[in-house]
């Protein structure tokens, strides 16, 4: 069975027939810390997860570690888990990430549900077929492709976020809008987060998820096309992973500032419009604020870029654009333009 992706209208009623769909002997419940109190005890007394044992891991990404994987392996081995049992994972996108992972590892792969309750999760991580971990200091170093069977997205689970959550998944909404068209991203980029509508933000939801779709259905394990989604990533996961050595950013954040830098290398090196470049990246800079690098993180943050999946024969390979809806993919970009353009993040963006 391909994954099924539900916009939630009940949530109940759709989580018990993905569940009843899923032929199972056991269903283990992952949460972290933080959903275990906002998400799961108002949902623990459904009916369909009657006898589902919990599994509770530690909150954000830095705990999204090989440690925390075997924790969730212990916990069904310890549980009895077998081939045919079932995970339901609960939480943003580190746990729909660590959990599908244990999940599809696991006696060599139990079927798994995703509930994401973050707007990055809901975007990114539970839509796609990819899992995976931070190892030896690098974003998702380790991983594979697995689809859930179900991922069932409600939006009432984005009233317990802060907006700083909810922007970071509203970077990937941008980068689907930059890839999709110019009505798309022109919403997007005129949204008042000051006064947010969630119903308007559940259509653009639905929307951003079918052009995601669209593109993972034509590459599903990223030979191709699929490579458009890494638009910002490669600097994006830079600047998450060098924070994470100082303070952490999330996910998304970070994305947004990759963004900068990769519209600013689509203008110089594939010439997308200046003026929907400094578009958006005015609205970041209003909305997401600054990095405080300076020049002396350069040699770091290009090292961390070269460790990135994407990368062939030691090259910076990035996503450019050379118009909103139009995708460069695998292009590659020398040192000396990857710091060109933190000169711009630091300089003409700051």
């Amino acid at each position: 069975m391909a994954q099924r992706l539900i916009i939630s209208t009940h949530f109940e009623c759709e989580l018990a027939t993905a569940i009843s769909e899923c032929n199972h002997d056991q269903v283990f419940v992952l949460v972290d810390e933080t959903t275990k109190t906002s998400c799961w005890e108002s949902i623990n007394a459904f009916f369909c997860l009657k006898g589902a044992k919990l599994i509770t891991i530690a909150a954000t990404d830095e705990h999204k570690t090989l440690e925390a994987v075997v924790g969730v392996w212990e916990a069904l081995q310890q549980g009895n888990a077998t081939r045919h049992s079932l995970m339901i994972n609960i939480g943003g996108g580190m746990v729909t990430d660590l959990g599908g992972f244990a999940a599809s590892t696991f006696k060599r792969g139990i079927n798994f549900i995703n509930v994401p309750t973050t707007l990055l999760a809901m975007i990114d991580a539970s839509v796609g077929g990819k899992t995976g971990i931070n190892f030896g200091g690098y974003k998702n170093e380790i991983g594979v492709f697995s689809e859930a069977k179900y991922v069932i997205i409600d939006t009432c689970w984005l009233k317990t976020l802060d907006k700083e959550n909810l922007l970071s998944g509203y970077a990937e909404m941008i980068k689907h809008g930059l890839l999709a068209n110019d009505t798309m991203w022109n919403e997007l980029v005129t949204m008042d987060f000051e006064a947010l509508d969630l119903e308007k933000l559940k259509k653009m939801i639905a929307q951003n998820l079918k052009v995601k779709e669209r593109i993972v259905t034509k590459d599903p394990l990223e030979q191709g096309i699929r490579k458009a989604l890494n638009l910002g990533h490669t600097f994006g996961h830079a600047f998450e992973a060098w924070a994470l050595r100082r303070k952490p950013i999330l996910h998304g954040v970070a994305v947004a500032y990759g963004m900068v830098c990769e519209l600013y290398l689509s203008v110089v090196k594939k010439g997308f419009p200046t003026d929907k470049m400094r578009t958006t990246v005015n609205f970041i800079k209003a909305n997401y604020g600054v990095l405080g690098i300076t020049c002396n993180d350069y040699d770091e943050l290009i090292d961390l870029m070269k460790h990135d999946k994407k990368n062939r024969f030691g090259n910076i390979n990035v996503s450019l654009l050379s118009n909103i809806g139009e995708a460069n993919i695998n292009q590659t970009i020398s040192e000396d333009e990857a710091k060109e353009a933190l000169d711009f993040f630091r300089e003409g963006y700051a």
